[in-house]
């Protein structure tokens, strides 16, 4: 299916790994010239290079902190300079942070919701200019656990809920300008940090193999499986498209089917 995205311009935050750089390969793959958006520029250099060689489409990489605002600001202007406009902004920046309410500092609530909330309101901010010039798309990357959190999901939980009603809101707002706004809710996806946790086990436990880790998190997923992060990239490739022309203020859920609401 042709999506439509050739020669567009899309920013991806969180682009240099896991579902941000899925996203960033399925736009390129679609035609569309892409800056991906992370704090270190050598997993930037690396995945921008990566991925236009793969694709044959330009890709840069811009070190960014999206928890400062000027930085911000600096790097849509760096994108306007180099490619033109933006007409995609994928807000996918920010990590799980999850803590029960005792153990939630102030220190952790303000880390996750400067990443998370305030950098894709700087980012939308600065590039709401040019994305109205085309009638752009904005696809933000929230979590099931904002519409239903659990306990202990605390506050990855609390800034999801915030992303996914930012989407509700921008999606009234900037419809005018012809600007569509969505959200994938993601579930459980083979990231680096699950890498990590299951080399923390398998330190001290050298049978404990990478697949043994996949199928002990995999139990709640009535799917069966860990998804793997281009499922969640196609997702939002088209919800970014013209495929998806008639879609705002839509939160979908990409998660094997494991959250209890739709």
């Amino acid at each position: 299916m042709d999506l439509g995205l050739s020669g567009k311009i899309a920013i991806v935050t969180g682009g240099s790994e896991g579902i941000g750089r899925a996203a960033a390969q399925r736009l390129s793959v679609e035609g569309a010239k892409v800056a991906i958006v992370a704090r270190t520029r050598a997993d930037l250099e690396r995945t921008a290079a990566e991925i236009s060689t793969a694709t044959g489409h330009e890709v840069i990489g811009i070190a960014t902190d999206m928890r400062d605002e000027e930085a911000v600001r600096a790097m849509v202007a760096q994108v306007v300079e180099r490619f033109g406009g933006v007409d995609i902004l994928i807000n996918n920046a920010g990590t799980s942070i999850a803590r029960k309410f005792a153990d939630m500092t102030n220190e952790l609530l303000d880390e996750d919701f400067g990443l998370k909330v305030k950098g894709a309101i700087y980012a939308t901010r600065h590039a709401y200019p040019y994305l109205k010039i085309g009638g752009g798309a904005i696809c933000n990357t929230t979590t099931p656990g904002g519409k239903v959190a659990r306990a202990g999901s605390q506050p990855t939980s609390l800034s999801r809920a915030a992303g996914i009603s930012l989407t509700k809101a921008w999606a009234h707002e900037f419809a005018a300008d012809g600007i569509r706004v969505n959200t994938v809710c993601v579930g459980l996806f083979k990231s680096r940090q699950h890498t990590r946790r299951w080399e923390a086990q398998h330190a001290k436990d050298a049978d404990h193999s990478l697949e043994d880790y996949w199928a002990g998190i995999s139990g709640a997923v009535p799917l069966g499986r860990v998804g793997e992060a281009q499922e969640a990239g196609d997702v939002i490739a088209f919800l970014c498209s013209e495929r998806a022309s008639y879609v705002t203020g839509t939160a979908v859920n990409v998660d094997g089917g494991s959250s209890p609401v739709v």
